[in-house]
């Protein structure tokens, strides 16, 4: 299989640690490696042999770097996006890569992004998938809910496995971010789940459902992949999900549980990190927390103290102390294009 990693993105809830020039996946938020690093880790110990990584020119230099420091870069080819258009667009540009190849050639979609605790669950989940996608489905991986979660999508699954494929199901929808009382509902059907953004499937079959659903892209993919670029400016800004998942009557998911998280946001982080019995996550050698509660630091430097305070966000990096009720952790994506409109470019 030809792992595709979609490493383009900007993880601007995740400010001041993620920055334009060094955004998430390119951050060590929880351990000692990038997170691109555990993801390109994490699908060669899943088999795969060959990976792809979709960038952004801007971010293309430093993983560039990155991949040239790895004793495994001959198994790692870059892929440059002209500018930002979504998951779509992106998975296009793959499949005009190889359009001439072999078109029952797998390939994996993968967010670059996101955490993952069990490295052997997650390896026996994708194998599942290989399976469904053997059998000329595209298979997606939902993550099995633990909290009535509204700031993910969700995909629910129908009773029908998949080519007698052991908990491998059909899919019934893809459900949008839903309201508290409805993601009740979903935790409680036992039939929803969450959508992780990781698609399987053979090359041709992505081609045929770009054919149709798609079309649009999928008339400059047939160009070869030269055309395909200098097309890119005039392509629609869609998501994979949006456009062709939804759309599919070809859908497998196959339902799982490794201790994912995609952390988008600080309190997704959170989730993380040890906690003390005042429920303070802490993550930095030197954090003092006195007579507070369900606080979240992040120290690099300098000492971070907290004394008598309540559901604060302290993130320090070398440039920039933040400070946050944690009740607004979603909302960091606001101030980032605050401090874009203030031309606040040293920030940013």
């Amino acid at each position: 299989m030809i792992a595709v990693i979609l490493a383009g993105g900007k993880g601007l809830r995740l400010w001041p640690e993620s920055r334009q020039k060094r955004p998430k996946q390119l951050c060590k938020l929880t351990g000692n490696k990038l997170m691109l690093d555990d993801t390109i880790d994490r699908l060669l110990a899943a088999g795969c042999k060959h990976i792809v990584i979709i960038t952004s020119e801007d971010l293309a230099p430093s993983i560039e770097a990155l991949v040239q420091q790895r004793n495994d870069n001959e198994l790692i080819e870059i892929l440059k996006e002209p500018e930002g258009k979504n998951t779509a667009p992106a998975v296009g540009l793959i499949l005009a890569r190889f359009r001439d190849s072999n078109t029952d050639d797998l390939l994996g979609i993968f967010p670059s992004d996101h955490h993952i605790l069990d490295n052997v669950a997650f390896s026996q989940s994708l194998k599942r998938a290989v399976l469904a996608a053997e059998h000329n489905h595209l298979a997606t991986i939902g993550i099995a809910p633990t909290r009535p979660e509204t700031g993910y999508g969700y995909i629910e699954k129908t009773k029908w496995e998949v080519a007698n494929i052991p908990d491998v199901y059909q899919v019934s929808s893809f459900c949008e971010k839903p309201d508290l009382a409805t993601a009740n509902t979903y935790l409680d059907s036992g039939q929803h789940m969450w959508n992780a953004g990781i698609y399987v499937g053979k090359s041709s079959v992505f081609m045929e459902e770009f054919q149709r659903h798609l079309p649009e892209i999928y008339e400059k993919m047939i160009l070869g992949f030269d055309e395909y670029v200098k097309s890119y400016e005039n392509l629609p800004n869609i998501s994979l999900d949006y456009g062709i998942a939804e759309k599919s009557d070809r859908m497998a998911v196959v339902p799982a549980s490794f201790g994912w998280s995609d952390l988008g946001s600080w309190n997704a982080l959170a989730d993380l990190y040890d906690k003390d019995q005042y429920m303070n996550a802490c993550y930095g050698n030197d954090v003092v927390v006195l007579d507070s509660r369900n606080c979240l630091v992040k120290q690099q430097e300098k000492t971070v103290v907290l004394f008598g305070v309540e559901n604060l966000l302290v993130v320090e990096t070398d440039d920039v102390i933040f400070v946050s009720h944690r009740d607004r952790s979603q909302d960091v994506r606001q101030l980032v294009e605050t401090l874009e409109a203030q031309k606040r470019i040293d920030l940013l």
